[in-house]
């Protein structure tokens, strides 16, 4: 069976790509997005028990052990190894001085016994070195299972970006042709010049000659400047169109994804959108006229001397042969550059995000350490990169210089034998000149289309996830008469193969136009529950109604609309006091927002700033402290006007005072509306209609505040270490 190798597409990919690979292998493909979402993929990427249970969702018989390389050679093959304690990779082959593996970060590989034992081997048994490896076959349910189909975005969507500059382009095409064909005029002229103007000395002619050359290279510099114009114009039109579309689809992703997926990683496909809009605007355009001039040159150097063109041929064959060997290399150092400057942004937003918390434990050099590790891991494939590059330029250089040398001496050896006049020399010089460009050309268009295919793959990764609200998929867009939500038998696990459940099986009612307060020792799972119901995540059990209408089927975005909400992480964007309280909306309703910092007890803070709530905020809150930032969270959940209103620990940060008379406004704002409040502070909960306490993931105790006090169960417990009763 042919094996097929597949690239990870993420820093953190190589798990759920070393199963897509020993899937398509035994005939069946998967979608990369498809085998994370099986193996529980978080940020920190998936353990080998999770790829052994992704598998067996699959169809595959899997076992994990532990063996030397002896008994390594006997096992069914592929299977994935644990490498170097980080990573996941595809063995293929053993043999007996090599070892052959499939590194999706890296490519198909051979490494000697002992580099393999180096990277492979973990722990030592009985006097011998064993690594880790997962078996992997196929049982019959495996082939039952028809897989995906290979979603692709391919060159003809990507293609589809010049339809709205067809005029432009047309006018780009032009210039290019009558540029070249004033070009095509100068080696006739340069001839013309020496055989008719310098031999008869006409130095009249010379001057007429030598004008005309003028004028050509004056129409051909006039044309260029015109086309650069008309090339900046497509291209930034191109730019900001799949930029814009990549943000659109980035938009409709699920919630979840940007839980599990590092900022680098999204950052660096925005390069990739670049990397695609230059290859369409530069040389997929100019290459085409290249092409056919190149062939008219062509044709009229073979009218010169046969023989000239056929040394020029076999001499740019052997080019691109030389050229064609680095290729494979390219594409690897490509993706290793990309891993690695994912891996530099992310290093770096963390220094400057974190820098407050970084000094304030004193831990500047380790983090110092980690950003410059990094670096060292850049410079080295730098220097790899440069060591190829190097090795491709000179072995280019000898073949091109040893090229120009043998035509240099055969048109010479014409000269002196009178084959060829002077004039003629110099005019054949100049066409190879001409031809050489669009070679180059087409060796620079090979290595961009090479770079622009891998984006695109890169890209692809992107879209072809699912939307949020897939267009086939019906969502219910309004809310029931009835507004109460229901709980039934909720249970749920983060991402991660062996992660305990953060909900179990907990049942419970938010009445619609009361006030629920769900309280419990962190990690209790008081956060999830508002995540789940803001639809962060739909991989959960057991049921959430609205009413009578199912909370699978009601529109995340419509759902959201109705929802005021302030996370313990709120973000503060780069913009005015005023439009970061009425985010997503075009024009403020000025009174509206009086209302809302009136509630939020944020009124006097705002005009005590210089330009009241036309003062621009630092990005994420800079210049505000925490109290500010939290009330200005609130004010934008009040602004909202919702039905629904859901506060995560929305009072921690504020004093005493600020707290009491924020509590008091907000009673009144809760009125007829169903809230559901997560806080640890008996101030905030204990004017509740219903308080839920959750423990380990379960509900413990149910009531208001006075039946629970009365019980003097979990809640009692809690409210009394808060207070720091007595006994």
């Amino acid at each position: 069976m042919r094996f097929t190798f597949y690239q990870q597409l993420n820093t953190m990919d190589c798990g759920p790509t070393c199963l897509r690979m020993i899937a398509k292998y035994y005939g069946r493909h998967y979608n990369t997005d498809t085998l994370r979402k099986i193996a529980g993929f978080n940020r920190e990427g998936v353990s080998l028990l999770a790829i052994s249970e992704a598998a067996e969702k699959l169809g595959f018989r899997t076992r994990g052990v532990q063996v030397n390389l002896n008994k390594l050679r006997l096992v069914p093959q592929p299977s994935v190894l644990h490498w170097n304690q980080n990573h996941f990779v595809v063995l293929l082959h053993i043999g007996k001085k090599h070892v052959k593996i499939a590194d999706p970060r890296v490519g198909i590989i051979k490494l000697s016994i002992p580099e393999f034992l180096k990277n492979w081997t973990s722990n030592s048994q009985g006097g011998e070195d064993t690594g880790t490896v997962l078996l992997l076959e196929p049982s019959p349910s495996f082939y039952e299972n028809e897989g995906e189909k290979d979603r692709k975005l391919h060159w003809g969507t990507i293609a589809s970006y010049l339809s709205p500059n067809k005029a432009r382009l047309a006018q780009v095409l032009v210039s290019l042709l009558v540029g070249a064909l004033l070009q095509l005029i100068l080696p006739f002229l340069t001839q013309s010049l020496v055989d008719t103007g310098i031999n008869t000395k006409n130095l009249q002619y010379i001057t007429l000659v030598l004008i005309a050359q003028l004028t050509l290279t004056f129409s051909s510099v006039l044309i260029g400047f015109i086309r650069s114009r008309l090339q900046m114009r497509i291209s930034n039109g191109i730019n900001i169109a799949i930029l814009s579309d990549f943000w659109i689809k980035v938009t409709r992703l699920p919630l979840s994804y940007f839980e599990t997926h590092k900022v680098g990683d999204t950052m660096q496909r925005i390069n990739d959108n670049r990397q695609i809009q230059s290859f369409l605007t530069g040389q997929a355009v100019t290459f085409i006229f290249s092409i056919i001039m190149f062939f008219v040159y062509a044709v009229i150097l073979i009218l010169y001397n046969p023989q000239i063109f056929f040394v020029f041929a076999i001499g740019n064959l052997a080019y691109f042969g030389w050229i064609r060997i680095f290729l494979s290399i390219r594409r690897r150092l490509n993706y290793e550059t990309f891993h690695i400057s994912s891996q530099e942004n992310n290093a770096t937003l963390q220094l400057m995000q974190g820098m407050t918390e970084i000094r304030l434990n004193n831990a500047e050099q380790l983090r110092r350490w980690e950003w410059e590790n990094v670096q060292v891991k850049i410079f080295r494939l730098q220097f790899k990169s440069l060591n190829y590059s190097q090795w491709q330029n000179t072995g280019a250089l000898m073949i091109n210089q040893g090229k120009d040398i043998i035509i240099s001496f055969m048109v010479a050896q014409l000269v002196v034998s009178g084959s060829l006049t002077l004039g003629a020399m110099l005019a054949v010089q100049y066409i190879i000149g001409q031809l050489s460009g669009p070679v180059e050309q087409f060796i620079n268009l090979v290595q961009n289309y090479q770079d622009s295919k891998i984006s695109m793959e890169r890209l692809n990764e992107i879209h072809s996830m699912a939307d949020e609200e897939p267009r086939e998929k019906t969502f219910v867009t309004e809310l029931p008469e009835n507004k109460t939500i229901r709980v039934e038998n909720l249970s749920f696990r983060y991402p991660g193969a062996g992660n305990e459940p953060v909900l179990d099986n907990v049942s419970f009612n938010i009445p619609e136009g009361k006030v629920t307060a769900i309280v419990g020792a962190s990690g209790s799972g008081k956060t999830t529950i508002l995540k789940l119901l803001l639809k962060l995540y739909e991989d959960y059990d057991g049921e959430i109604e609205v009413g009578d209408a199912n909370f699978r089927y009601i529109s995340p975005s419509y759902w959201r609309s109705t929802c005021g909400t302030v996370m313990q992480d709120g973000f503060m964007f780069n913009d005015t006091v005023a439009r970061n309280i009425a985010v997503g909306v075009e024009d403020i309703d000025h009174k509206n927002l009086i209302r809302s910092c009136r509630v939020a007890n944020i009124l006097p803070f705002i005009d005590s700033l210089p330009n009241g709530f036309n003062t621009q905020l630092g990005a994420d809150g800079t210049g505000i402290s925490k109290g500010q930032h939290q009330r200005l969270l609130i004010a934008r959940a009040i602004y909202k006007d919702p039905h629904y209103l859901l506060f995560d620990e929305a009072t921690n940060s504020l004093d005493a005072n600020n707290e009491k008379i924020i509590t008091e406004n907000l009673n009144d704002f809760f009125a007829g509306r169903t809230v559901v409040v997560v806080a640890h502070r008996l101030s905030t909960v204990q004017n509740a209609d219903n308080i839920i306490v959750l423990e380990d993931g379960k509900i413990a105790e149910e009531g208001n505040h006075y039946q629970l006090s009365m019980m003097k169960g979990r809640y009692y417990e809690l409210v009394k270490n808060q207070l720091e009763l007595g006994d």
